[in-house]
């Protein structure tokens, strides 16, 4: 069968451009023994690709030049060698920047349709959602009470947290890019505040808008940004405040560890000193270290998905060739919402 793929064309220097893609064409094989041939209708485009793009050690192997962009989806099967699926079965599995694929059986999870639509498998019901509840339930320790905030308040992750908080009896305040992030934090996911990052010209300006919002410090801090709103945190934190870190999306594009470059002052002596007298709980968490616990998160959050107690939005480009440009927009912080390419009908 013919599809089409975006491969990694080149590696960034600082900022990803369109000439770090490039679309190609092929063949796919007929699936081997245990294996299905699937038709891609939902990509996910996530943060965590920009770590991939560099040739530097991480947690995972990075995507090779000429490789597949690496990326999850939901597909449907066109063609079964395994009885654990059959053609016209919907499922999620990680077929990458691609039109069709073909992958193991034993990797992928099957998707139920009458849960909620498909492509929240990919968003609050998927790897988002349950990062958001992994790290707040694991290493935030919500108490009743407390004051939570949590960076880039509208997307997949912050919007689970922020909304979890506030079923837990916790104060909620956000921190999102523009006005209209903002408000949709507050009317719509019931944050208790949000702050417009953008309108604060400087950390200081923006740690002055977060003391007013929360007048007893903070308590719990979800770290998922770095740059300014860390840094504007930090010195708020409350005694025995915890910092689940399970991204920094405002330094990316400073490359891999190791690769130099810098974002101004040396955070680190701030850092280390307000964990030392603060007496701060900071854990970092790689979430597929987690996935014993996906079943525990469905259980307790797709009711709240499915009777509206948590909301969700998706900001959906079509076609697979939108999607460069859909993921720089998504490291930018141009998306509003989860961040999806319809890839077919």
């Amino acid at each position: 069968m013919e599809y089409s793929r975006i491969v990694l064309a080149s590696r960034p220097e600082g900022r990803v451009s369109e000439n770090n893609f490039r679309v190609e064409s092929g063949i796919l094989p007929r699936p081997a023994k245990g294996e299905v041939l699937a038709r891609v209708l939902y990509l996910s485009l996530d943060p965590y690709m920009r770590g991939r793009m560099d040739a530097g050690k991480s947690y995972a192997p990075a995507v090779e030049i000429g490789e597949t962009m690496e990326g999850r989806a939901v597909a449907e099967v066109l063609e079964s060698n395994d009885p654990a699926f059959a053609p016209g079965d919907l499922v999620l599995g990680s077929f990458g920047w691609a039109s069709h694929g073909v992958l193991p059986a034993a990797g992928l999870m099957r998707v139920d349709p009458d849960l909620a639509p498909p492509s929240t498998a990919l968003g609050v019901l998927g790897m988002p959602g349950f990062t958001g509840w992994l790290g707040l339930e694991a290493f935030g320790r919500p108490q009743k009470g407390e004051t939570l905030v949590v960076g880039a308040a509208t997307g997949a992750v912050g919007s689970m947290v922020g909304q979890l908080a506030r079923l837990r009896g916790l104060r909620a305040v956000g921190v999102a890019g523009g006005p209209e992030k903002c408000d949709f934090a507050v009317k719509e996911l019931g944050f208790d505040a949000c702050l417009d990052h953008r309108a604060a010209p400087d950390s200081a300006t923006l740690r002055k808008q977060l003391a007013q919002a929360c007048p007893d410090g903070v308590d719990v801090y979800f770290e998922n940004v770095g740059d300014k709103t860390l840094e504007a945190v930090l010195p708020l934190m409350n005694v025995g405040g915890r910092i689940p870190v399970c991204g920094m999306i405002g330094w990316y594009d400073l490359g891999a560890l190791g690769a130099g470059g810098g974002t101004g002052r040396n955070m680190l002596p701030l850092a280390w000193r307000t964990i030392l007298v603060q007496r701060l709980a900071v854990q970092g968490f790689i979430i597929t270290d987690h996935y014993h616990r996906f079943g525990e998160f469905l259980t307790e959050v797709a009711p709240l998905v499915r009777d509206g107690r948590i909301a969700w939005h998706e900001d959906v480009a079509e076609g697979l060739e939108a999607a460069p440009q859909a993921f720089m927009n998504l490291l930018a912080g141009r998306n509003f919402g989860k961040q999806i390419v319809k890839v077919a009908q």
